[in-house]
């Protein structure tokens, strides 16, 4: 067969005739991360957007989103690993006017990450030397914009499907080998507060009112996870914080508004995956102007749906009010 025309259907199909053997390979990895029988499989969740890649010469034309498909179905078997969706990547990053291509600059990761929840991106190149086909993978880490690779070559006539195979086993053991420095350390909440005080300084904070609607797809929402959590950061960083159902909007000289929602993702053995997307925008109440807006997409993994989604929106809220709470504040007076 040769290597330069893989038909999408082809691709397609072996996608789907693969997931009979998903559970299986799934459940080959678990016991390959078990130290002792008796030791129970611990789930790390790498968020991960999976780009077409960049068709380099004539020889290579529409390999680029083939590669991808079968990157897929290759690295969606992998229990440690969250893949997002590629109909849902393609709309978030049309709403934000991002091209899905295989052209990525660590900056635009940072961006892509926040839209999409991914805290990895995987993309690369394809291009052919005489007889001998290159598959070239950059994987960038959105949090640090660090960069690793991988690669893999074969001959032109070999097949696609066995090229791109060999590269997403590569990935996996190049994102799991270096994880540590590709994907930042979670920070605790004292301290993102602590760093965001000393960001604001003595400038003056506003009096604002908060208010966020919340739904979870499918489920009753408990009570507003993000609405709490930036009200826990601009009471802690110095807002005066009027009670939405309490005070009187006239009293706020901003109004955050905001809605927030959440969804079920995937399951890995007891373990669920939810997916949460945080909309925020600050109204200037005498003006009714819009001051500043912003968007978060976080993944959450818990033993409970729900709890999984308020996690998820809490980290959101929190993301947001790192980078909004400084573009309310005014300089100290004279």
């Amino acid at each position: 067969m040769s290597l330069q025309k893989t038909n999408p259907l082809i691709s397609f199909a072996l996608y789907f005739l693969m997931q009979p053997l998903a559970g299986l390979a799934q459940e080959d990895a678990v016991v390959a991360e078990q130290p002792g029988a008796a030791e129970e499989f611990q789930l790390v969740e790498y968020p991960i957007a999976i780009f077409p890649f960049r068709e380099r010469g004539e020889e290579v034309e529409q390999m680029g989103g083939q590669v991808a498909d079968l990157m897929f179905a290759r690295l969606v078997v992998d229990p440690s690993l969250f893949l997002v969706d590629r109909e849902d990547l393609d709309k978030t990053l049309g709403e934000a006017e991002l091209n899905l291509s295989g052209i990525v600059n660590p900056q635009e990761a940072i961006t892509i990450g926040q839209l999409t929840g991914a805290k990895l991106i995987v993309t690369g190149s394809v291009f052919q030397i005489e007889n001998t086909v290159y598959l070239v993978a950059k994987i960038i880490g959105t949090e640090t914009s660090r960069v690793i690779g991988a690669s893999v070559k074969g001959v032109a006539g070999d097949g696609l499907d066995g090229l791109a195979n060999r590269l997403g086993t590569e990935v996996v053991r190049s994102i799991k080998k270096s994880s540590d420095s590709l994907v930042a350390k979670p920070v605790e909440k004292e301290d993102r507060i602590a760093a965001l005080s000393k960001k604001l300084g003595d400038a003056r904070r506003p009096t604002v009112m908060i208010s966020v609607e919340e739904r979870h797809v499918g489920r009753t929402t408990i009570d507003p996870a993000a609405e709490a959590e930036l009200t826990l950061f601009c009471k802690e960083t110095g807002f005066t914080v009027i009670d939405a159902d309490q005070g009187s909007s006239q009293q706020a000289e901003y109004l955050i508004q905001g809605e927030g929602m959440s969804e079920f993702a995937t399951r890995h053995g007891n373990l669920v995956s939810v997916k949460a997307r945080l909309e925020v925008k600050v109204v200037d109440r005498a003006t009714g102007e819009v001051v500043a807006m912003d968007r978060q997409t976080r993944v959450a993994v818990d033993l409970v749906e729900q709890i999984a989604g308020k996690q998820a929106l809490q980290e959101a809220a929190a993301d947001i009010a790192e980078r909004l709470l400084p573009k309310l504040v005014q300089p100290p007076s004279k």
